[in-house]
């Protein structure tokens, strides 16, 4: 488990509202799980910037990543050590908090997800 708990910002949390009502995907884990594998995708270092975790939006690994924990995980190691960071507990933890963070901001930054449909072409697209 590469953290035990995922609080978001508040800046964060307003973005996933948003999305959440242009997609109508109710679970903010759910949304997590879309942010984080498209700041994957990005295949860039997320800038390593503080994130303040200050809103109510908390939920733990195992809600984040459900019955597929063990994929995101590998996910994180794996691109770690495409990008020669060193693969420790806090490295893990940081990178994954930037790529969550920056994933989020992707998806509602450009106003290109108005709807489900959206959020699904970006997988095709991939």
């Amino acid at each position: 488990m590469i953290v035990k708990q995922i609080r978001l910002s508040n800046t964060a949390k307003d973005k996933l509202s948003r999305l959440k009502g242009k997609t109508g995907i109710k679970n903010w884990n759910i949304l997590c799980r879309w942010a984080f594998c498209f700041s994957l995708h990005e295949n860039t270092i997320p800038t390593d910037i503080p994130i303040n975790a200050d809103s109510n939006v908390e939920m733990s690994w195992y809600t984040f990543a459900g019955e597929y924990s063990e994929i995101y995980e590998a996910l994180m190691i794996e691109w770690c050590a495409e990008k020669d960071i060193e693969l420790t507990d806090e490295n893990l933890a940081k990178y994954f908090k930037l790529h969550l963070e920056r994933g989020i901001s992707y998806l509602t930054g450009t106003n290109f997800i108005k709807n489900l449909d959206d959020l699904l072409n970006l997988v095709l697209e991939a």
